[in-house]
């Protein structure tokens, strides 16, 4: 979708200058903010990509005015409410009002190391063979959903080549919205500086995105 984090190419947003030894956290606030998505996330109820989604739909205003771990956490109260676990109400007293929904699982203590080790694979086996090939000059398409992509808005109508075939890969697209995994092939696309920005852009400088499978098509 075309939303306020979708910041590739936009102009007036000011450089990007790093923070010299920048910490992990810069509030204690957000180490809990880190471990109620994560603890949320293991109820079962929501996708990665649901997740992502709930974040875009902060109103732009909103969005552009929180920090990072802000905007997670506004992204969790949707998705609590959204699935049952929490009402609006009970988000902003902070206490238990009425019975809600109940998670499929709960991640405790003891289960954290063994949980962020092992992560959230997100290959899956699929029947076709790749439709594009490294090396092959591919086109992105251009489209605008109102409902989550993985596709930059500045990578759209596009032209580049097809530097690697990553394997196949759950399909955010519809994983987002409960229409299952789907998956695709992934490629890695790269573009030439001109093609991204245009005349003038440096010669040397190029980008490279994955995209989806759904996301190209041949010249």
């Amino acid at each position: 979708m075309n939303g306020p984090h979708d910041l590739g190419g936009q102009m007036g947003f000011g450089p990007v200058v790093p923070e010299k030894d920048e910490p992990c956290f810069h509030a204690e606030w957000e180490k809990r903010a880190l471990g109620i998505t994560l603890s949320c996330g293991a109820f079962g109820a929501w996708t990665i990509d649901e997740s992502r989604h709930a974040r875009e739909n902060i109103p732009p205003a909103d969005y552009l005015a929180a920090s990072y771990y802000e905007i997670w956490i506004r992204g969790v109260e949707t998705l609590l409410a959204r699935h049952g676990f929490a009402t609006r109400e009970e988000l902003l007293s902070g206490r238990k009002l009425e019975e809600s929904a109940a998670p499929k699982r709960v991640l405790k203590a003891e289960m954290v190391p063994g949980a962020l080790a092992k992560g959230g694979p997100c290959d899956r086996p699929v029947e076709t063979a790749p439709l594009f090939a490294v090396g092959e000059t591919v086109k992105t398409k251009n489209f605008s959903p109102t409902t989550h992509t993985r596709l930059p808005r500045y990578a759209r109508a596009k032209t580049g080549v097809v530097e690697a075939v990553q394997g196949a890969f759950v399909f955010p697209d519809d994983n987002a919205h409960g229409r299952g995994e789907n998956p695709q092939w992934l490629y890695t696309v790269v573009f030439g500086g001109g093609e991204i920005w245009g005349g003038g852009a440096d010669p040397s400088l190029s980008v490279s995105i994955d995209a989806w499978e759904s996301y190209l098509e041949r010249l």
